[in-house]
């Protein structure tokens, strides 16, 4: 196995070039999946954090899965999901109205050889979808129809929900569909709302993540930035701002957001082919820092800043690490504030 210099530490040609800077080692790393890992979600179970959630994605055409890990980084097997046709990225709100007098937690997926996302209650892992709903109908081309990102935005002002999907190639406007999500006697419909979000042409638009509190979406343009637009519909389809343009090497991947009480916050954004994360602020988007955790081509990524027990007490953040695991770092070791 040949080894070389490429402006980084000497490292296999496998992997490419790890960042030269400092590791900061996971506090444990997960089982491995069957096939190919790619993105995670965290679900805090609020009565109990220690038993808290972590769901990934394992990208496989006929034998795809969501795996659910405990904090252990074990597989659970009875709250895993198998079977699925490539499920891409995932995502989990709290406190969905599926009636007047029931509200549940759901995790949302893309599945996307099958064109379409699917919503699961959990932690019990009801399917809430009748086998999914298809996304993208309107595109003539199947290859306009298969969906990646996904990110749910509940709107504190009216708690309407909605699913924000993005896809594996799409136009330079309108790369982005926004479903509304309703729920009648136990029964959820997704109803397509609006068509949004710019795009360069070059490479994809794959992470996205909400900022619900202050309502926003963030999504990355991978060869560009980081493109911010209103999540609210109602607010318009117009482009608030783009960052990190010059700040990645290439690949600019997985998007997770830490928010504190305060009102203090971060996204922690994957530099994929740098085998790092680069931190902005969460309000103004300035640049804060760049951090080497440890993996390697890093697509998706989640965080949590609540309190998950003794293993987590200030807060965990998730990543995909390109070995068919994911790393569970202790978010103090981040050193965000």
């Amino acid at each position: 196995m040949k080894k070389y210099i490429f402006g980084c530490l000497l490292v296999s040609a496998l992997t490419g070039c790890k960042s030269n800077l400092p590791e900061i080692k996971p506090t444990l790393i997960t089982e491995k999946t069957p096939f190919d890992t790619d993105d995670p979600a965290i679900w805090v179970n609020k009565s109990n954090p220690e038993q808290s959630i972590v769901f990934g994605t394992d990208k496989d055409e006929v034998n795809g899965g969501v795996y659910a890990f405990n904090l252990d980084g074990k597989i659970i097997k009875d709250k895993s999901i198998t079977g699925l046709s490539y499920p891409n990225n995932v995502d989990i709100e709290y406190g969905f109205a599926l009636n007047d007098s029931t509200q549940i937690d759901i995790m949302m997926f893309t599945e996307r050889e099958k064109h379409q996302i699917r919503l699961y209650s959990i932690p019990d892992m009801t399917p809430l979808d009748n086998g999914g709903f298809p996304v993208f109908e309107d595109e003539t081309d199947l290859e306009l129809r298969r969906p990646m990102g996904i990110s749910i935005y509940k709107n504190p002002e009216n708690n309407k929900t909605y699913a924000i999907v993005g896809r594996k190639k799409g136009p330079t406007e309108g790369y982005l569909y926004q479903y509304e999500l309703s729920a009648n006697m136990n029964t959820v419909a997704a109803k397509l709302v609006r068509k949004f979000g710019t795009f360069s042409g070059t490479k994809e638009i794959e992470a996205i993540v909400v900022d619900d509190a202050l309502g926003h979406v963030y999504y990355s343009d991978e060869g560009i930035g980081v493109r911010k637009f209103y999540a609210d519909p109602a607010k318009g389809d117009s482009q608030i701002s783009i960052f990190g343009e010059g700040r990645f090497k290439d690949d600019i991947e997985g998007i997770a957001l830490a928010t504190y009480n305060t009102g203090e916050g971060f996204l922690i954004i994957s530099n994929q082919q740098d085998h790092s994360f680069n931190i902005f602020k969460r309000g103004d988007n300035t640049f804060v820092k760049t951090l080497n955790l440890g993996t390697i081509e890093t697509d998706g990524c989640d965080v949590t800043t609540e309190a998950l027990g003794s293993k987590f007490p200030n807060g965990l953040f998730v990543s995909m690490n390109d070995e068919k695991d994911f790393f569970f770092h202790s978010l103090d070791s981040l050193k965000l504030r």
